[in-house]
């Protein structure tokens, strides 16, 4: 069985805001987990060239020891935090962008940013650098709880707007908060999607649905010790334990208000 970790990261500073604060990496941590994963003989891949290699459709097997580094949102602090580091220990990545969350995203601005945003042309430069560029829906929203008119909006406007601004195609994307549903992966399907991300808080393997791949996430709180358990798959889910929990029962009562939004017309 083949098994990755694919690595969820959002922000990378020193002086994250509040809401920012809990999933933000400091530049030396970041920069010591870059280097861990260089001397232990990792080799990063993108979600698209993991996908890829998988799938033997690039020609090329994967790795001896594969890692995915990814980043949701699009925070400004990636081109200036997060891509010098990058560069530096020569690990490509993949940043999974809010098209609406956009600095100067002008008459397409949607949502609410957390925080500072990348701009188009910061974009453009990291995918230069050989980053992928992913989809992470227009606005931000809880994909599972949208209409389907809705729902299909969000997704195809967002690849759309990515491809338009960055010039390249956009085949991977990551669900906003982590959630998706059976409903959800088919019209990620249909927007033109080959794979998407999850959370979970597992190592992937080939046995996963490619449109629910599962990450694992480093915050502020993941020490060397557990980044290096993580990364080894030594007792993920021990290591992990609150946040499977708190998913796993988040996912009933998503269900349970899905339905009985169906059940009253709305969605």
């Amino acid at each position: 069985m083949i098994r990755v970790p694919i690595l969820m990261y959002h922000s990378v500073s020193d002086r994250p805001n509040a809401e920012t604060k809990p999933l933000a990496v400091r530049p030396s941590a970041f920069a010591e987990q870059l280097a861990y994963l260089k001397e232990k003989g990792f080799t990063p891949l993108t979600v698209a060239d993991l996908v890829a290699s998988l799938h033997n459709n690039n020609g090329r097997s994967i790795p001896e020891r594969p890692v995915v580094v990814t980043f949701d949102d699009g925070y400004a602090d990636f081109h200036s935090e997060a891509l010098p580091l990058l560069e530096r220990y020569d690990f490509p990545a993949t940043v999974f962008l809010t098209s609406g969350w956009v600095r100067d995203a002008g008459k397409d601005a949607a949502g609410r940013p957390l925080d500072t945003m990348l701009s188009w042309s910061q974009a453009r430069e990291a995918a230069s650098c050989g980053m992928e560029i992913g989809g992470h829906s227009h606005s931000h929203p809880q994909l599972d709880q949208l209409p389907d008119d809705e729902l299909r909006q969000e997704l195809r406007r967002n690849k759309a707007l990515l491809e338009d601004k960055i010039g390249s195609l956009v085949s991977t994307m990551a669900y906003p908060y982590g959630y998706s549903s059976v409903r959800v992966r088919r019209e990620v399907r249909k927007a033109g999607y080959w794979a998407a991300c999850a959370v979970n808080n597992a190592i992937a393997a080939d046995r996963h649905d490619v449109l629910a791949l599962p990450r694992l996430t480093v915050a502020e709180g993941t020490s060397m010790r557990m980044f290096s358990r993580a990364v080894e798959g030594n007792q993920v889910p021990l290591i992990y334990m609150r946040e499977r929990m708190l998913t796993k029962g988040y996912a009933v009562v998503r269900r349970t208000r899905y339905g009985l939004r169906k059940v009253r017309g709305q969605a």
